[in-house]
């Protein structure tokens, strides 16, 4: 179908779809005729616009018009905002439905319908024009040749695309494959999107190359209405073996109880993408008896290159070994410009740099790609912009984030989409956004704002402007402080690890001020070797085995490293 519609090796499909069978079918039959671009349908319309001119869509598939979604209007509205797309693809999922709701949403929602003299197909209509049986075209795909395009950010404008070939994907599959080794026929369930590396990777190209299922948990994925609260049903009656999750889902299946689920067909639980702190770790492992495998990866590694092995010994808080044939290091660089000057030593923290055929070729826009490779005189690798360090078992371990990503229940948040908006404000003279540590979703947007001279704007002015501004929802900040003046560094740069340490203190403060037993308390944010980033508390109470128990369970669940001295 995509074919014959024009798509040749070089031209790209971009989906904004949620997860349905015909999502996967879009994904592998788009990366075999050309290049797929899978998009998040929560994005605003002009970042899907500024994605898709920046790929470069010629056919876009989305959803026909649906109670409770907006899909339809959001794509039709932006179509005239790119020249390139030549046709858009309807997917009809009431077909899905039984038939009395199907017969209803069919009478009661409006047609789909094109001002425009772009070309509209019905996707199941479509497909049914060609042969399941056999291909009717040639192509010799090549492991170099480009199968997708993963959107990883970018300011507005600039949308960063990661191209992925096809094998990087295919050789990061099996790699998982390998590393998890389960034998025999297995259920895979699928619950995170498919516009993200994890979904299509790790419970979608990985198991079906393996010859296993992929049992996708309703459109939305985790989000869906009652998945949660029935997921260990749902693992017994389909007799789930590994799922994939973020921080945020556990927190949440710990408060799902067991009653009396045969869940014994469940042997991992993948769990990455963000920082999972020991306490959700320890209290999951215990509730449930599912062994977690806290990962590592990114999308340019395609997606995950490290894990705590399956069958070897976990070290809880540690991201694991590389995976097979997988390279990974500590380096250290010169400060001011990146350059490579050594490997680190055993537990010396440095920059996390990695090759081999799981990493990308490089962004697709040439201006993303500058300063990302780092040669140590022998082999290119990349910079992945994460501190860590690596332990004489050969472990590694995370210190901190270089990139000063806001990382909020999986979601990558890149500081300058929220920068850039508020910096526009005519009385903005700097901005800084962090993030903010969180129980549920690990860190918060917080921003801070230093108004130029005799401005006198509110927080309250100035959080309408930013949600008003921001294309990401998830980027629009929770709290916007003023500050009279930004921290710097020597070079006049705005030292943002100054602000990070100050929203530590204002959460963990908010949290202690809450336990009767500590009479007074102290906060330090330390720099620690080998632990990196450490938020010490100094207490003072009568009964100290007290007071420090009621920390551990207040602070736990943060993914802020702390200790009480």
């Amino acid at each position: 179908m995509f074919w014959d519609l024009g798509i040749t090796d070089k031209e790209v499909i971009s989906y904004v779809l949620p997860n349905t069978p015909e999502t996967m079918f879009t994904l592998f039959g788009g990366e075999t005729a050309g290049i797929v671009n899978p998009i998040n349908p929560l994005l605003e319309t002009e970042q899907i616009a500024e994605i898709m001119n920046a790929s470069g869509t010629k056919i876009v598939v989305t959803l026909a018009p649906f109670p409770k979604t907006d899909l339809w209007d959001k794509i039709t509205s932006i179509l005239h905002l790119v020249p390139s797309i030549q046709t858009i693809i309807a997917l009809d999922v009431s077909k899905y439905l039984g038939l009395i709701p199907r017969t209803i949403v069919r009478l009661t929602t409006k047609k789909p319908k094109l001002n425009t003299k772009i070309q509209m197909l019905d996707f199941h209509k479509a497909v049914k024009n060609h042969t399941k049986e056999n291909l009717t075209f040639q192509r010799n795909i090549q492991p170099t040749d480009i199968a997708s395009y993963f959107h990883t950010g970018g300011t507005t404008g600039k949308p960063k695309l990661a191209q992925h070939t096809h094998g990087n994907e295919i050789f990061n599959s099996w790699t998982m494959n390998q590393f998890l080794d389960m034998q025999g026929y297995k259920v895979y369930f699928c619950g995170l999107p498919w516009f993200h590396a994890n979904g299509v990777i790790v419970t979608g190209l990985s198991p079906l190359m393996a010859g296993n299922c992929v049992l996708l948990g309703t459109p939305s994925g985790y989000r869906g209405e009652g998945i949660l609260k029935s997921f260990w049903k749902i693992v017994a009656h389909h007799k789930v073996s590994f799922f994939s999750a973020v921080p945020t889902v556990l927190q949440m299946l710990l408060d799902v109880p067991k009653e009396g689920e045969d869940i014994s067909s469940l042997e991992y639980a993948l769990c990455g993408a963000a920082p999972l702190s020991v306490k959700l770790m320890n209290d999951f492992q215990a509730a449930t008896d599912i062994k977690i495998l806290e990962g590592y990866g990114f999308t340019e590694g395609t997606c995950v290159n490290s894990g705590n092995p399956p069958h070897g010994k976990p070290k809880i808080g540690s991201i694991g070994l590389s995976l097979p044939h997988h390279h990974t290091k500590i380096v250290i660089l010169e400060e001011k410009t990146d350059k490579y000057l050594r490997d680190a030593d055993i537990d010396e923290i440095g920059h996390i740099v990695c090759r081999g055929l799981n990493i990308f070729p490089g962004y697709k826009e040439e201006i993303h790609n500058e300063n990302i490779w780092i040669n140590d005189g022998q082999n290119l690798w990349y910079n992945t912009g994460d501190l860590g360090r690596k332990d004489a078992d050969d472990y590694f371990w995370i210190t901190g984030r270089k990139k000063e990503l806001i990382i909020r229940g999986g979601h990558n948040i890149d500081p300058r989409s929220i920068e850039e908006p508020l910096s526009k404000h005519p009385s903005v003279a700097a901005v800084a956004a962090v993030g903010r540590p969180d129980k549920k979703v690990g860190e918060l947007p917080a921003v801070y704002i230093q108004l130029k001279q005799g401005r006198a704007e509110t927080t309250t002015e100035l959080l309408t402007f930013a949600t008003e501004n921001i294309s990401e929802k998830a980027a629009i900040p929770k709290s916007i402080t003023l500050i009279d003046e930004m921290p710097l560094t020597a070079i006049g740069k705005i030292f943002k690890p100054a602000l990070a340490t100050m929203q530590i203190k204002e959460v963990f403060t908010n949290e202690l001020s809450q336990i009767s037993e500590i009479e007074h308390f102290d906060i330090f944010v330390e720099q620690v070797p080998k632990l990196g980033m450490v938020t010490k508390i100094k207490l003072i109470g009568k009964d100290k085995n007290l007071m420090e128990h009621k920390v551990n369970m207040a602070l736990g669940d943060y993914t802020v490293k702390f200790e009480i001295i």
